[in-house]
């Protein structure tokens, strides 16, 4: 298994109130619904990640295997949630400029993407009419708010959607696999079209809405958070491989002793590291030998998995999963790689491993902790 992460290039919140108003520097990307002042107004938020990252982890790392990619925004505040509020991710048709402005700037700052206008105010502005094959736009009594890709001329489903309702996982999370497949494709001259990031809003029914009792605010963490909650794309695949030695026995009891005996506790970020990890049983059976029983190494069963935690906020980075970190097996050890451009610098993390073995489920957590550092 393999689990690779990237981290967006630009983002920005787009608001019907404010026209010109670029924020582009903002710690929050919002998605609302706002009828506070007696009209119904939005806002949307934009964001995109470097297609050159995109298409090295499809050409070097996942190659030919099969994979899934997920966009990842991090709650910060949500406000007048609905009994059922959704949230639309389309990928965005059209080029836009960042800008350098804040919500709260006074003046405020145009000098980027706003409601309006793609690139600055007075140039550029988003199409309303005469759009492109499968591309499409909404807005209300500001004309404006971004145009977007509701389909694709490689048959691919590029729209998503998330429903929120009290009893949800805040986070945003989507499987986008389809859109990277797309931008991929385009990259290289084979169709599609062209990363312009995700435009990210609530659903036409829910947005610009005469109600003040349908004015939903979902408040997320921008790139430009100083916190450890950027947005995120979570690239995985199967790297699956169980080739084992036959002078290596696959352990056959629960009650074990596992040690990941290369774990130097310290990484960069740029790092990939190997874990190897050392299995015997706890209680050897009784044999007539001359070494010792506590000497040969064994293999876990091909249902082993491991999972990262950060040990401040008890928050798993990457849980298990049945597909994507599975525990493979070489002819010396059993093991997994992880990325480690995908975790946060500064900060300390825990690995956990999961073996199912007759039926039964052990979590092991036998202080396999491990740090990041910048350099």
């Amino acid at each position: 298994m393999a689990v690779y992460k990237i981290f967006p290039t630009k983002d920005a919140t787009i608001y019907s109130r404010y026209p010109a108003k670029n924020t582009g520097l903002d710690s929050i990307i919002e998605a609302t619904a706002d009828f506070s002042t007696g009209t119904a107004h939005a806002s949307r938020y934009l964001i995109q990640f470097s297609q050159d990252e995109i298409d090295s982890i499809i050409d070097n790392k996942i190659g030919t295997a099969s994979f899934q990619t997920n966009l990842k925004n991090y709650i910060a505040n949500i406000e007048y949630l609905n009994t059922d509020t959704t949230l639309e991710i389309y990928p965005i048709s059209g080029s836009w400029n960042m800008g350098t402005g804040r919500y709260g700037d006074s003046p405020e700052v145009d000098n980027g993407v706003s409601w309006v206008y793609k690139t600055y105010s007075g140039s550029g502005a988003w199409t309303t009419s005469g759009f492109s094959d499968y591309v499409t736009a909404s807005y209300s009594s500001v004309a404006g708010g971004g145009t977007w890709y509701t389909g694709s001329a490689l048959g691919l489903d590029v729209t998503q959607s998330k429903v929120y309702n009290y009893t949800s996982t805040k986070d945003l999370n989507v499987d986008v696999t389809n859109t990277i497949l797309t931008w991929y494709s385009a990259s290289n001259s084979l169709g599609g079209f062209t990363n312009d990031g995700f435009i990210i809003k609530q659903s036409d029914s829910d947005e610009f809405v005469a109600s003040l009792y349908k004015q939903a605010k979902l408040q997320f963490y921008s790139v430009d958070t100083n916190t450890i909650y950027p947005p995120e794309l979570q690239f995985q695949w199967d790297d699956f491989l169980y080739t084992t030695s036959s002078t290596i026995s696959t352990i056959n009891t629960t009650q074990m002793v596992v040690a990941l005996d290369n774990n130097p506790g310290v990484f960069r970020r740029d790092e990939v590291h190997k874990f190897k990890i050392n299995v015997r049983p706890e209680f050897p059976a009784r044999v007539y030998q001359t070494a010792s029983l506590y000497t040969p190494s064994y293999y876990l069963p091909e249902t082993s998995y491991y999972a990262i935690k950060d040990l401040d906020t008890n928050e798993f980075i990457f849980s298990f999963h049945d597909t994507y970190t599975k525990i493979s097996a070489d002819s010396e050890s059993s093991y997994f790689n992880i990325y480690m451009n995908g975790l946060e610098p500064e900060r300390y993390y825990q690995i956990l491993l999961k073996v199912v073995l007759n039926g039964e489920t052990s979590i092991l957590d036998d202080n396999y902790y491990f740090k990041i550092i910048n350099g």
